[in-house]
């Protein structure tokens, strides 16, 4: 019917493509918070919010990871998206914390321009 391995790279690229979005959505946060433009940080913040909420009602994965395992027996951390190794394995880790950080600036710099 099609090939698995073209369906597999079509399914890296969206992921990647998905991944980059909620990226930038993430490092944009502390900027929008600098620039005082706390309006555009929150829609931001709740975007990403929407996206942890998926990963956690799947026990912390993409659901994207599960439709390209469908195509291969590869379980490298980055066999799903096209990451580096280190950064597929320890993706949650560095945006997680980025998050986090983010929107405590956020916080700190909105109670300290209202305030």
């Amino acid at each position: 019917m099609f090939d698995p391995a073209i369906a597999l790279r079509v399914v890296r690229i969206v992921h990647t493509v998905v991944w980059a979005f909620f990226a930038g959505c993430i490092c944009a946060i502390p900027f929008f918070a600098w620039w005082g433009r706390f309006t555009h940080a929150a829609v931001l913040a709740a975007i990403v919010s929407v996206e942890v909420a998926v990963l956690a009602f799947n026990s912390l994965r993409c659901p994207l990871t599960d439709v390209a395992a469908r195509y291969t027996p590869d379980r490298a951390d980055n066999f799903d998206i096209y990451l580096p190794l280190w950064l597929a394995r320890h993706n949650k880790h560095v945006f997680g914390t980025l998050y986090a950080a983010g929107m405590i600036y956020a916080l700190v710099r909105w109670f300290s321009a209202t305030g």
